[in-house]
């Protein structure tokens, strides 16, 4: 992690605001997120959401990188991603690039009136229920244009790590301190995209992946 990263992940644990991971990965992850997106098509005039964007460990990656305008991100914890936007962006860039937030909890992405290329939900489906995920995909076809690309990560259910069924978020939010991630069987994923004529394939190509999640690539399947 760089030095100027480093101070920023100084400045956002002062405050109190999770990273998003361990303190170690910030920069990394963050670099892995937008060689996903590369890797996956991803141009500089692409429209991006960033579905739980936090403290913006990608974000200001992609801010800088995106045309103006171009970048929108959804993010609950209003501490958290105030934090972000001021220590990682701060005023000028933020003028200049004009990204777009929301603070909406619902899964909701109809709220910007916009259509978009690029969909990003790192760390979301590891702990968002099967009612969340489908609302998720239910806004991916809303809002997305057509040949559009959603990239989520999730964990594979396995008999250590079992599918799971209940319908509330699991881990920390914005409403809990409480720490923890679920698992859901690809089976099942597969199942509610191709009800909304979508497909999803996993993405496992070494360049772009990191740590136990597995990403998800989530097309129009015609």
């Amino acid at each position: 992690m760089s030095d100027s990263l480093s101070r920023a992940a100084d400045a956002l644990e002062a405050r109190g605001v999770m990273l998003g991971g361990p303190r170690a990965n910030f920069g990394l992850a963050g670099r892995k997120q937008l060689m996903a997106l590369l890797h996956h098509g991803m141009g500089t005039d692409a429209k991006v959401l960033d579905i739980g964007c936090g403290s913006l460990r990608a974000g200001h990656l992609l801010v800088r990188l995106l045309d103006p305008g171009c970048y929108f991100g959804i993010e609950p914890d209003r501490e958290m991603l105030r934090a972000g936007i001021e220590v990682l962006l701060g005023e000028e860039l933020v003028a200049a690039k004009r990204p777009t937030f929301s603070e909406h909890d619902d899964f909701s992405m109809t709220q910007f009136g916009e259509t978009f290329d690029y969909y990003l939900a790192r760390s979301i489906w590891s702990h968002a229920s099967k009612p969340q995920i489908e609302a998720m995909l239910d806004g991916f076809v809303a809002t997305s244009v057509r040949g559009a690309t959603f990239l989520t990560s999730y964990y594979p259910a396995t008999e250590e790590r079992p599918d799971y069924d209940g319908a509330e978020w699991v881990g920390r939010s914005h409403e809990s301190v409480e720490q923890g991630t679920i698992a859901h069987d690809l089976r099942w994923i597969a199942r509610a995209c191709q009800a909304r004529g979508l497909r999803v394939e996993e993405a496992r190509a070494a360049a772009i992946n990191f740590g136990a999640q597995t990403w998800l690539r989530i097309r129009y399947a015609r």
